[in-house]
């Protein structure tokens, strides 16, 4: 049973400093403390996925706060669960210990019911500027605007009708199959 801690900044100009102390003081040693400069809105991250690597059942990852694992509550649930599965403790300082005790279990229930409402209130809010945007906007459509068919597009298109298959006209322009598809409908939509 290892205790290991992460620690995370999101940009280069910030220090790591702080959270290495806390997790020092939590008796953790210092190879078993992975830290990065890296952003939040990624869940791949090099150190975060060294620690992940390490951890097993009965061992305790400490971080000093929640967001340091992810930038909303789904995202952190979405790295929480699976590690709870494996038998691993989650110790968030600034929030308690995330296990199968009774109080672990209770916090993760309560990070459930919040990522459902930051979860309900994304679409509350999209619904709303959409309304707003119908009420304001005589020419307002929903879905993807239509891209705007450029020289590059057109050559992709000749590409593709010049007998190359959808793979090598991928390859030799480097866009997706799904982005050829569509300039191929556009164009001959026209």
């Amino acid at each position: 049973m290892g205790k290991y801690g992460y620690a995370r900044v999101s940009t280069t100009a910030q220090s790591l400093d702080d959270q290495i102390e806390q997790l020092q003081e939590q008796g953790i040693e210092p190879s078993n403390i992975y830290a990065e400069k890296f952003t939040g809105t990624k869940t791949d991250r090099p150190e975060f996925n060294k620690v992940l690597r390490q951890l097993s059942k009965g061992d305790e990852l400490i971080v000093t706060k929640l967001d340091r694992l992810a930038r909303n509550s789904r995202e952190a649930l979405e790295i929480i669960e699976p590690l709870m599965d494996k038998g691993v403790e989650i110790n968030v300082l600034n929030v308690g210990k995330l296990n199968n005790s009774t109080v672990g279990k209770l916090t993760y229930q309560i990070l459930l019911a919040v990522a459902e409402m930051e979860r309900n209130m994304i679409v509350e809010r999209t619904q709303s500027g959409k309304e707003y945007a119908k009420k304001h906007n005589k020419n307002y459509k929903e879905g993807r605007p239509r891209r705007t068919i450029t020289r590059y597009y057109e050559n992709i298109y000749k590409y593709l009708k010049d007998g190359h298959s959808y793979t090598e006209t991928e390859r030799y322009f480097n866009v997706s199959r799904s982005t050829i598809y569509r300039i191929k409908k556009q164009i001959e939509r026209r």
